[in-house]
């Protein structure tokens, strides 16, 4: 009963977060970038399975894979069958070496091409069929080892902990069970081996009783019957109790293994809910991630448009700032000779200025000086005529 909820009692709040899809959320760019690594190495590993197929038929595929590709597979075989040459034939180590280089390098250069063209590449998982091989088993090993490194790197300590805990909890009950219906089986062995005992040995007792009633047949025939009679009936008695008890026992198996039953395929339910729970949070993750590319493809390419327009206005503001400084010395230029100008103006005002207070100035010692000279002319005559009068 308390595994039939698994939400409510039964599993611990830490280990339903460790198993709850939600929380299989990548935490960090570390994380992020491991997952990518392994899913491109099982994209790598599924293209390398199906270059084998791809070169055997590369008639039917020639069009499909274009020709840089298919000049590149075409290399690729002529290099396998070289090294398959060298293997058969008195090894060369140093040739041996260096065929192996340029076909790992072919390799790679194919892996490339096909990793630029991954509509190509799922088109082709389609279209080619592959026998079962040994390298799917290892793929499909590979993709249980980044399922299981996923949930690694989304679990912390402490919920691997707790989860740990509570599947050696669930054992510990099933090995508890387990020991106790051991236990019933031996007493009901136990409870079979007494009553085949008893019976026996009640058997035995009814022989030496027939054998005494053989004896004492005629002179005993009614004490006879009757303890016959005593016997099998004390024996009906005794094989009733005893097929009750283990009636009773079998009973008790049948629950026990009923509840065991029961909690095998709880636990197998509830195993198949997370299972599904958790390649629904691995659909999520991958749908989340394309879409993160998507977006991030779009706002580099934002970013490169904003950048070029930025490029192409810091141009123009280059061009307008050193227009800005061209007119700003030709406008320097000017003030200053405005400057020089105006200096000299008023320079030559003043000049003018000292001109015309020193011609006031002569002007006024001038007329000064005519008036004292006709003063002094009036003043001569007067004197003339005073002296004619006189004599």
């Amino acid at each position: 009963k308390g595994m039939a909820t698994p939400g409510k009692a039964g599993i611990p709040l830490g280990v339903m977060k460790v198993l709850d899809p939600r929380q299989l959320k990548p935490d960090s760019t570390e994380t992020e970038r491991i997952l990518t690594v392994l899913d491109e190495t099982i994209v790598k590993l599924e293209i390398t399975r199906l270059i084998p197929r791809i070169t055997g038929s590369l008639e039917r595929f020639a069009r499909m894979l274009g020709p840089e590709i298919t000049s590149s597979l075409l290399e690729h075989q002529k290099l396998s069958m070289e090294i398959q040459h060298l293997l058969t034939s008195p090894r060369d180590e140093e040739s041996m070496r260096a065929v192996e280089q340029r076909l790992k390098c072919s390799l790679r250069n194919i892996l490339r091409l096909f990793l630029a063209n991954p509509l190509l590449y799922h088109g082709l998982k389609y279209e080619v069929r592959v026998r079962e091989s040994p390298a799917d088993v290892f793929i499909r090993a590979f993709m249980e080892f980044r399922g299981f490194m996923l949930e690694r790197l989304l679990t912390s300590p402490d919920e691997e902990k707790e989860k740990i805990q509570f599947m050696e909890d669930i054992s510990l009950q099933v090995e508890k069970n387990t020991e106790t219906i051991s236990a019933l089986r031996e007493e009901l062995a136990a409870a079979i081996q007494t009553r085949d005992e008893e019976v026996n040995r009640k058997d035995k007792i009814i022989e030496n009783l027939k054998t005494s009633m053989e004896d004492l047949a005629k002179d005993c025939k009614a004490d006879i019957q009757q303890i016959t009679k005593e016997g099998e009936k004390q024996q009906k008695e005794d094989e009733k109790a005893s097929q009750d008890r283990c009636a009773r026992l079998e009973q008790d198996i049948l629950r026990l293994r009923a509840q065991f039953n029961a909690l095998v395929l709880e636990n197998r339910a509830s195993e198949l809910v997370l299972r599904k729970q958790k390649c629904k949070a691995e659909r999520e993750i991958e749908k989340w991630v394309q879409k993160y590319d998507t977006d991030m493809a779009e706002k580099q390419a934002t970013y490169e448009e904003l950048q070029a327009a930025y490029n192409d206005e810091k141009a123009q503001l280059s061009l307008l700032m050193e227009k800005h400084a061209l007119l700003l010395q030709e406008y320097t230029q000017i003030e200053e000779e405005r400057r020089m100008l105006q200096e000299k103006e008023e320079e030559a005002a003043r000049e003018a200025a000292r001109r015309n207070d020193a011609a006031t100035c002569i002007q006024a010692l001038w007329k000064g000086y005519l008036v004292r000279s006709i003063y002094k002319s009036k003043l001569k005559k007067g004197k003339g005529k005073g002296k004619g009068k006189g004599k």
